[in-house]
């Protein structure tokens, strides 16, 4: 009898460390289950998040960007078509990363995207640029004065690059800033005015030589270029602005409006200079 009674138990044990294997492995199931349960909620969550930031990001660009654009900018309109994929990708850029704000003015499409190609224009073919140093653009109807007014007589600025208390702001009019885009016969544009001052700054100085993309060999030589181009400017007048003798500041800001906007009529006029200006903003002719 024992023998029969110890066989009758080994059958029991099996079953039971059978019925543990089985418990043990549903456990195993039941947590790879739980994991797999959780990272696919994570990767639905990142597809999700992902999701909207693509689309607020293209947000930023009106529908019909590709019309304005190549209605109102003279540029865009010269490029070809990789050249306007390229810019568009800029233009999206620089809304994504750079408020603009109207003060007693309403901001249009056309207006956001005069000003983001005011921003691209001179650095198009520096493609790694970026404006660190600007965080909002502020638009004003017209003009304003050196307190901000935007009424009275006084009132004789079109933008301006801030600083102090509007350190990373800038602010441009309205209407100078679609007059610079719709006169195609003139040298002035003020977004590109005020670009090229940010552009100047972004060394930590506004003083009319970008070092930042100039190269150090041709600093000198910009630097006389600019001081004797001023004074035969006050000496004997110039088809140049003549704002832009007020100062290297000033004048660095106006011929590169003159640059970007009639750079054959500068060419012709002010060879030298304009071939300084390809080596800054490294544009080859």
């Amino acid at each position: 009898m024992e023998n029969i009674t110890s066989f009758l138990i080994y059958p029991s044990q099996f079953d039971l460390i059978t019925q543990k294997k089985k418990l043990y492995l549903h456990h195993i199931m039941v947590i790879a289950l739980q994991v797999l349960f959780v990272l696919v909620l994570i990767i639905l969550l990142i597809l999700f998040v992902f999701r909207i930031s693509r689309t607020r990001k293209t947000n930023h660009l009106p529908e019909n960007y590709s019309e304005l654009l190549t209605e109102y900018v003279k540029f865009y309109r010269q490029l070809d078509v990789r050249g306007k994929e390229m810019f568009d990708k800029r233009v999206e850029h620089f809304l994504s990363a750079v408020k603009i704000t109207g003060v007693n003015a309403i901001v249009e499409d056309i207006d956001r995207l005069l000003i983001a190609a005011g921003a691209i224009i001179p650095v198009y073919s520096i493609t790694d640029w970026q404006y660190i140093n600007l965080h909002e653009v502020l638009v004003y109807p017209g003009s304003f004065n050196m307190d901000f007014d935007q009424e009275g007589t006084d009132r004789n600025i079109a933008g301006m690059v801030g600083t102090g208390a509007l350190q990373n702001v800038m602010i441009l009019t309205k209407w100078q800033l679609r007059q610079g885009f719709i006169n195609n016969n003139d040298t002035h544009n003020t977004a590109i005015h005020e670009f090229a001052h940010l552009i100047d700054k972004m060394d930590g100085t506004m003083d009319g030589v970008p070092e930042i993309i100039l190269e150090r060999k041709y600093v000198s030589q910009w630097k006389q270029m600019m001081e004797t181009t001023i004074e035969q400017m006050k000496n004997y007048g110039s088809d140049i602005d003549m704002y832009g003798a007020t100062n290297t500041v000033e004048f660095f800001a106006v011929i590169s409006e003159y640059f970007f906007e009639q750079p054959g009529l500068l060419k012709a006029n002010h060879p030298m200079l304009y071939e300084m200006l390809e080596r800054i903003y490294k544009i080859s002719g």
